[in-house]
């Protein structure tokens, strides 16, 4: 119920902000919303072609209908939701392309570099966390916090363009543009993108499990496991890994946020046709029905996600469930 709760106050702040920042109609019909049609209507406004007029009033009318401009806003929210509700995710303002085709066209691409950039940081994160637990307060663990605070430091943007050039054009390691031509190509495309995103997640996660890991090595069981002679791997990965994963999974969940937000960037960077280039291009141009159908769909994915790492949470610990 809470989740729900979250869901309507995004799409209702997010559906007010644009409703209230800027006036829908003038991106519809353009400088014909500055038109006085209940003066020229009621003959108090003279106008020397009233016949152009009184189309153009037309024309304004029809789009308020349309839109529903002609209601309150939190009329128009309830009729924007109900649409929503059944699939009806609206018509984009400067193309007239159904918002659904502008998202079943954009979204693949931001879905693949999404989960690439998660594979990179786990993929980094857990063996990093692991051997910094495990050498604690020695030279490597040293060197992991310098490092993990550095790529924590440095904003998504600068980092893309650092890795943009060196891995792309001056040693040439991966293509500095984006390619979609077949799945190889196009995965191999989104490397760079993925690790500009990933590589500050797995600092990140390396810093938290790192932590955990040193919690949970002094818990008594793991002295038990110890004590039957039980090898430092195997009580590392079979015993004390998947209790300290909670606070990764906890901010895995919450780092769905923060990665879309950073694909904004990076798509741009890189030149992805993915959603978070798309939502930029959006508002700079007040499409307003993009945007919403957009925030939409983000918050729905980060509720989701979110309640499933809440299910995980029972799988890594059987003790939540007997709580």
């Amino acid at each position: 119920m809470q989740l729900v709760a979250v869901l309507f106050a995004v799409t209702f702040l997010g559906f007010a902000s644009m409703n209230l920042v800027g006036d829908p109609l003038v991106n519809v019909v353009g400088a014909l919303a500055e038109l006085d049609c209940e003066g020229i209507e009621a003959g108090t406004v003279e106008d020397t072609s009233a016949d152009v007029a009184s189309s153009d009033c037309d024309t304004v009318a029809a789009a308020k209908a349309e839109y529903h401009l002609d209601r309150a806003v939190p009329v128009r929210y309830v009729l924007w939701l109900s649409d929503m509700a059944t699939g009806d995710l609206g018509t984009s303002f400067q193309n007239d392309q159904p918002v659904s085709e502008v998202i079943r066209e954009k979204l693949p691409e931001t879905v693949i570099l999404l989960v690439m950039a998660q594979i990179v940081s786990l993929g980094l994160a857990i063996p990093w966390g692991v051997i910094a637990a495990y050498r604690a307060n020695r030279a490597f663990d040293r060197g992991s916090t310098v490092a993990s605070f550095g790529l924590l430091s440095i904003p998504n943007f600068a980092l893309g363009v650092v890795l943009l050039y060196m891995l792309a054009l001056r040693w040439q390691i991966f293509p500095s543009a984006y390619e979609s031509e077949n799945l190889g190509g196009l995965l191999f495309s989104l490397i760079l993108p993925a690790l500009t995103l990933g590589l500050p997640l797995a600092a990140s996660y390396q810093r938290l499990l790192r932590t955990d890991l040193i919690t949970t090595l002094q818990e008594d069981f793991v002295h038990m496991a110890r004590a039957k002679g039980l090898p430092p791997l195997r009580i590392m990965f079979r015993h004390a890994l998947r209790p300290s994963m909670f606070s990764v999974v906890t901010v895995f969940g919450v780092s769905t946020g923060s990665l879309i937000g950073g694909s904004l960037v990076v798509e741009q960077i890189f030149g992805i046709p993915g959603i978070g280039r798309e939502i930029v291009t959006a508002v700079v141009r007040d499409d307003f029905p993009v945007v919403l159908a957009i925030v939409m769909v983000v918050a729905v994915t980060f509720v989701v996600i979110n309640f499933l790492v809440d299910l995980l949470y029972s799988w890594l610990d059987p003790r939540v469930r007997a709580r």
